[in-house]
């Protein structure tokens, strides 16, 4: 870039205490405030409209870098752009840190349960805002989301693909903003190792060592709610979080009413709204005699709260540990969701039911098209009396 003979020069820029305006070129001038502050500032014609416009502090801008920014500024306003405009909206644009905040906010909503929706937040906490935090989402570049992901590739592989699958959300909703043009998390898998590593199956019990289980529950120490709900999730073969936040509108009858005890097993169900499901479906399920009689004594130690089995907070369900650690204690190698394979190998050995069937009692989704046409309805009463054989032989190994 050509500068006028009695153009500015670093050392001026750096020595001059002389209050005013001291030109440079392409409108370019040093402003020396009474206190000693200097500020750039370029005078320009933006669509005919004259204006000034800052381009930062001496001290943090130099001079070399303040003449480019004034060149470009002309160029872009000589073509008709609008220099102050571009200059706003590149102020607007979101760090990561308050662009994730942001996002999360507006998943809220969505997602399934508050943990889901902590667990978002919390995994960009601890391993990405220290990295990417305070950048422009539109200045994040592929590297540095690999330095966020690298040390961890191997190490934490669940939790490295999802702070990768976490990120990629927050930069596909940058491009919507059009901050940029590009998801930098996206194909990177050249870049990074190999994940080896072979994926945990949930640990489950033998079927024939599920009554003696129960029966160890039984006799422990454990709160009687907490073995109430246990022997609740394995008897339904229902997931972890749908029993533990089980409330009574869900149970039909309704059991809180005099005239409605829900004690005929061949009557009652309890049907999970879809908001409460993995797959988003409604799930109804039959409850055996047995799963009856546990929501009676369930009713006893309820105090008026909604839910069926309530934990030691006042209006709270049980903790998402509370199952998985009595089980644990108890000397069983098993996770709770093991029960649902427990059930599962035990309808295919023992039972003729059909493979429908037993899917259905789990509420999982079938994937073969014809299959699923076929399976329209939700094979309610098949499910009853495959839910009350699973009672009954639960029943029979336990003496």
């Amino acid at each position: 870039m050509r500068t006028p003979k009695k153009a500015l020069t670093a050392a001026f820029v750096r020595s001059t205490t002389a209050a005013g305006k001291h030109f440079d070129g392409n409108g370019l001038y040093l402003f020396v405030k009474p206190n000693g502050a200097k500020q750039w500032v370029q005078r320009i014609n933006i669509r005919g409209k004259r204006t000034e416009m800052g381009l930062g502090s001496a001290d943090l801008v130099p001079l070399s870098e303040a003449r480019e920014a004034a060149l470009e500024n002309r160029k872009l306003a000589r073509s008709g752009g609008d220099p102050l405009k571009a200059k706003r909206e590149a102020q607007d644009v979101l760090t990561f840190e308050e662009a994730a905040h942001k996002v999360h906010e507006m998943n809220k909503p969505s997602w399934s349960n508050a943990k889901h929706a902590a667990q978002f937040i919390s995994t960009l906490e601890t391993y990405a805002f220290p990295t990417l935090g305070k950048y422009k989402v539109g200045e994040i570049t592929t590297a540095d989301v690999l330095a966020v992901l690298t040390p961890i590739w191997l190490t934490k592989q669940e939790t490295a693909r999802r702070v990768r699958q976490r990120i990629g959300t927050v930069m596909k909703w940058a491009i919507a903003q059009g901050w940029r043009q590009d998801n930098p998390a996206q194909n990177i898998e050249q870049a990074l190792p190999k994940q080896t590593k072979a994926v945990k199956h949930r640990k489950a019990l033998p079927y024939a060592d599920v009554a003696d289980c129960i029966e160890v529950v039984k006799a422990s120490g454990a709160g009687r709610t907490t073995k109430l709900a246990l022997e609740f999730l394995i008897l339904t073969a229902a997931r972890s979080g749908e029993v533990r936040e089980a409330v009574w509108d869900e149970i039909y009858p309704d059991m809180r009413s005099p005239a409605n005890p829900a004690n005929s097993a061949n009557r009652a169900e309890w049907i999970i709204p879809a908001e409460r499901m993995k797959m988003k479906r409604e799930h109804r399920i039959p409850l055996c005699k047995r799963a009856v009689d546990i929501l009676h004594e369930a009713k006893e130690l309820n105090d008026g709260g909604i839910y069926v089995f309530a934990g030691t907070k006042q209006g709270r369900p049980l903790s998402d540990m509370t199952l998985s650690k009595l089980v644990k204690e108890l000397g069983f190698d098993v996770d709770v969701h093991g029960f649902r394979t427990s059930f599962r190998t035990w309808a295919q050995e023992k039972t003729d039911v059909s493979r429908e069937v037993a899917e259905a009692a789990l509420a999982h989704s079938i994937k073969d098209a014809s299959e699923a046409a076929y399976a329209r309805s939700d094979l309610f009463e098949k499910r009853r009396v495959l839910m009350d054989d699973w009672a009954a032989y639960l029943a029979k190994d336990a003496l």
